[in-house]
């Protein structure tokens, strides 16, 4: 199967990676998007576990690209890969909009003993801001000795968050009633549903909870906002900036679109000491790895084809790439 994972910045691109090579990818090459040179696609491929040929590369042909902030910026590069695959004649089975985010209900964090924030220059809610979260270091994963895990009705510091529903919390207008969702006034919509046994089979496999995750363009930092936010939608468990965009674009092209993100902070007022977002990055190439392994089975069983020559059809690259890996010359 072919994947499309989008990110928001070369940190969780680089986390979303690191997950599908420790599941044993092979890496291939970096291909930029036409009339896009910021855009450069990261492609894997991931053999077949327990094929007799090692090089088969059925499972999972990935490509992985940080697309920018926001869902304008997110919708772009989705809608330009999404285009450039149909013209080559190698189109995407399944689109995934990836990263960490805020999460609802997160206890407040007490900082780990002798550690300082989660790292200089970190961003707050979703991922705005993130271009300086590091080097995308994945730190340890753990949240931390003494940290708070959720709120009821709430999740952790570092969870996965599956969406069952990809919801843009903010396209709408302001009335003297209050928000007015854009289709309240008669337009467009606001809510992408991944498939139900994809979300259900990914949560299994990441031991991610399911429920909705919420598109923003101007991040929440305050518990008002906050508050109005989770009234409005009582089953969020995430906030994030792209996911909304990424599903728009999916769905134009008729492909079917998944959400996944990592809790790295409380959606909330904006407290940069109780970000983790080493944690959530951690947190997101687990997944990954998990993921992986698990998502071509669940495609395949609910009746989305794996095509084996798929793979082969495209860049030769991969099959390179694959021979010197299992040589001994391969990345590491």
């Amino acid at each position: 199967m072919r994947a499309l994972i989008v990110t928001a910045v070369p940190a969780e691109r680089d986390a979303v990676v690191r997950g599908i090579r420790d599941a044993g990818a092979f890496e291939g090459v970096e291909r930029a998007l036409p009339g896009a040179p910021g855009y450069a696609r990261h492609r894997l491929a991931l053999p077949v576990t327990g094929a007799s040929d090692a090089l088969t590369l059925e499972a999972l042909d990935a490509d992985v690209l940080a697309a920018g902030v926001g869902p304008a910026a997110s919708a772009a590069a989705t809608g330009s890969a999404l285009a450039t695959a149909t013209a080559d004649g190698l189109p995407y089975d399944l689109v995934i909009s990836a990263g960490i985010g805020g999460g609802f209900g997160v206890a407040p964090a007490i900082p780990p003993a002798g550690t300082g924030s989660a790292g200089a220059g970190s961003a707050g809610t979703g991922s705005a801001g993130m271009g300086s979260a590091g080097a995308g270091s994945a730190g340890t994963g753990s949240v931390g000795a003494g940290q708070a895990a959720a709120r009821p009705g709430g999740v952790a510091l570092a969870a996965v968050v599956v969406a069952d529903a990809i919801v843009a919390a903010d396209l709408g207008a302001e009335t003297p009633d209050g928000f007015a969702a854009v289709t309240d006034l008669g337009f467009g919509t606001i809510r992408h549903l991944p498939p139900a046994h994809l979300v259900r089979a990914v949560a299994e496999a990441t031991g991610g909870v399911r429920g909705s995750v919420l598109t923003v363009s101007t991040v929440t930092g305050s518990a008002e906002r906050a508050a109005e936010l989770m009234a409005r939608h009582p089953g969020a468990l995430a906030e994030a900036m792209e996911g909304f965009g990424v599903a728009e674009a999916a769905t134009a092209y008729g492909v079917p679109v998944l959400e996944i993100r990592t809790v790295s902070n409380a959606v909330g007022p904006r407290d940069r000491a109780a970000w983790r977002i080493d944690a959530a990055l951690a947190a997101l190439t687990a997944a990954f790895d998990a993921l992986a392994r698990a998502l071509p089975r669940a495609m395949a069983e609910n009746g989305a084809p794996t095509d084996p020559a798929g793979t082969a059809r495209g860049s030769s690259a991969l099959h390179e790439a694959a021979s010197e890996a299992a040589a001994g010359d391969g990345p590491t």
